[in-house]
């Protein structure tokens, strides 16, 4: 239940973190520039995700086996929750100004970190997890992560079709179907 107060209460301090709606960029310096110019708002978010951050942090400590899965895991966690609340402004700002470079860049860049930041977590939790299961988030990961340094490389290309790249995601499950039949035949 804390856990709820706390994911909301984290992901409605990202609502401020937005360009106007007037807003109407002519190209790709203009939005870069009014990004820029958003540090006042997006300072005070990083900031009051991490003040709640540690909050909850220490809630769970109190609350889970904190040897079971460490400090080191409770904090990727964290960076992994903030990276998450910042897809809502991520897709916005994708979704309005797709024809510009920085927009994919924010966009592809946030999914990027969220998927290195998954396979840190995946790599402090090796006991947990079953083979079979690792090897399918891996695989899932790396599409992800591919995806997103693909839809950058395309936005210096034709930002309007960089997103594409992230259909490359579509193979996931194929693959990871393909890789447990693969690995139940061997054994």
């Amino acid at each position: 239940m804390t856990d709820g107060i706390y994911s909301v209460a984290m992901t409605l301090l990202v609502l401020d973190v937005r360009l106007p709606d007037n807003f109407h960029p002519t190209n790709a310096d203009q939005l870069l520039q009014a990004l820029l110019g958003m540090w006042p708002k997006v300072l005070p978010y990083v900031l009051s995700f991490i003040v709640l951050g540690l909050r909850w942090i220490a809630g769970v400590q109190l609350r889970s086996k904190a040897d079971l899965l460490g400090g080191a895991y409770i904090r990727w966690w964290l960076l992994y929750l903030l990276l998450i609340t910042c897809v809502p402004f991520t897709t916005i700002l994708v979704g309005r100004f797709g024809e510009f470079a920085p927009a994919i860049w924010i966009y592809a860049g946030n999914t990027g970190l969220i998927a290195i930041v998954c396979w840190r977590l995946m790599k402090l939790t090796p006991e947990i997890e079953n083979a079979h299961h690792v090897m399918g988030r891996q695989i899932s990961l790396l599409l992800l992560l591919t995806s997103a340094v693909l839809c950058i490389g395309f936005s210096f290309i034709s930002p309007q079709h960089a997103l594409w790249a992230l259909l490359l995601n579509l193979v996931a499950p194929m693959m990871m179907r393909r890789t447990a039949a693969t690995q139940m035949a061997a054994h």
